[in-house]
């Protein structure tokens, strides 16, 4: 496991290799933030099982995801590409092969770079982990570009908006989100956003008269309470989020949500801003999510 460190907090990120038993096909495996430790009052993330135990599924942490956005492979319904895992067994579910990172560390930043090849594309994709002070910045950059021509004016499992005439080549399906796990605080009040939320009636939420996402108390034994957020954002995202430790953590996105998610148990609270995109090839795109403690 790498570490980041301040005088005031240790960040633990997960090995892709090192650690290959902690992850599976759910979340990204470079730069999977595993836990942060504050010197003076210990570890301040949870996970929807932690402390009493640990599985790939239900992570921990701050970990990040595209698994939502399976591309196809080959002929096998069951195999897809997950970006930032490999190629994996949907029905397994299992990494089949995963892709292979490489690993550079600085004294503040980890940087984490794989490429997949799909559709005659190669998929770059780069996951800078970084710690200044009390802020934990997390940042990915994708780009595909065209290493074979026909093979991306034919490939069968492209949509045909994809596909025009064979001239235009494949275009990448993104939605990615990130998945804090947040430790539920003891007020019923959870997270306040930057911009107007509202939820229909359901078992686990509800939104106050001043804006704020409340939990409503679930029943003992209860797996966790999935629930969408209407919002019309036209802004990045900066939520603040009760932490009965430190009093909040902040967590800003780059980008405009598209989806908008909550889900928690007894455990953990996560929000789950996403963002989602149809990505040209030689089109990069950045985007970034920070954390302050």
């Amino acid at each position: 496991m790498y570490e980041l460190l301040t005088d005031e907090l240790r960040v633990e990120v997960l090995d892709p290799v090192a650690d290959q038993a902690l992850t599976g096909p759910r979340y990204c495996t470079g730069g999977y933030v595993f836990q942060v430790h504050d010197a003076r009052l210990g570890p301040l993330m949870t996970g929807p099982t932690y402390p009493d135990s640990f599985n790939w599924f239900d992570g921990q942490g701050i970990p990040d995801s595209f698994a939502l956005a399976p591309v196809p492979v080959a002929d096998d319904p069951n195999r897809a590409l997950l970006l930032g895992v490999g190629v994996c067994d949907l029905e397994a579910p299992a990494v089949v092969e995963p892709c292979a990172w490489t690993v550079e560390q600085a004294a503040a930043a980890l940087t984490f770079r794989t490429t997949h090849a799909w559709a005659g594309l190669d998929i770059a994709l780069v996951r800078t982990v970084s710690l200044d002070g009390r802020t934990l910045r997390s940042v990915t950059e994708l780009v595909t570009t065209v290493h074979d021509e026909a093979a991306v004016h034919d490939e069968p499992a492209v949509h045909d908006e994809r596909v025009i005439a064979g001239h235009v080549p494949a275009s990448l399906p993104v939605r990615w989100f990130p998945h804090p796990f947040f430790p539920q605080p003891s007020s019923e009040a959870l997270f306040r956003t930057s911009f107007p939320v509202a939820v229909p009636e359901n078992e686990g939420y509800l939104v106050d008269d001043e804006g704020a996402v409340r939990r409503r108390v679930l029943a003992p034994g209860h797996l966790g309470h999935y629930q969408l957020v209407d919002h019309t954002a036209d802004a990045p995202l900066t939520l603040v989020h009760r932490h009965d430790a430190l009093g909040s953590i902040t967590m800003t996105t780059s980008y405009v949500p598209g989806q908008f998610v909550v889900w928690g148990n007894h455990y953990t609270v996560s929000a789950e801003p996403f963002l989602e995109l149809t990505l040209p090839p030689d089109t990069p795109t950045t985007w970034t999510v920070t954390y302050t403690f």
